[in-house]
């Protein structure tokens, strides 16, 4: 259990449940995710900061009205569910841990990353215009598969 009511995050929840993406709030559920996606899956860490508030979770959801998205998204809430969060991050190789965050996997690997550092001094637009290069990079039938 996190440090803040339930009943707060419920609205923060609900602005990436209500746009498609999936919660996954045990570690089973990011397995599973990650495993049973064909094709491209997104994870979300989300936050309680403001940075997720007025950019991130916005971005995400401009961005997921985009015609080539990933088959699968799921969020995990950063502070909160922390065993879903540790387990999400495992998958983030190499990079270090920053909430809120948006990693792009494909086939179980890590194929774009976007960092708090990129997401607290951008605006919504910008985050969601880069993130629906990623999804034309990555998903969909024309992704290029390394």
């Amino acid at each position: 259990m996190g440090m803040y009511p339930e009943l707060m995050l419920i609205p923060m929840r609900e602005e990436l449940t209500r746009a498609g993406v999936k919660e996954a709030r045990t570690p089973e559920a990011v397995d599973a995710a990650v495993t049973g996606t064909k094709g491209t899956l997104m994870i979300v860490v989300n936050s309680v900061c403001g940075c997720a508030a007025g950019k991130m979770r916005p971005a995400v959801r401009l961005a997921m009205e985009n015609a080539v998205k990933p088959e699968e998204s799921v969020t995990v809430f950063a502070g909160q569910d922390t065993e879903a969060t540790q387990r999400a991050r495992e998958y983030f190789a190499g990079q270090q841990p920053s909430s809120p965050s948006i990693g792009l996997m494909r086939e179980g690997k890590l194929v774009y990353f976007m960092p708090r550092a990129m997401i607290e001094t951008r605006d919504a637009a910008l985050i969601a215009s880069e993130l629906k290069q990623a999804f034309e990079k990555y998903c969909g039938t024309a992704a290029v598969t390394q």
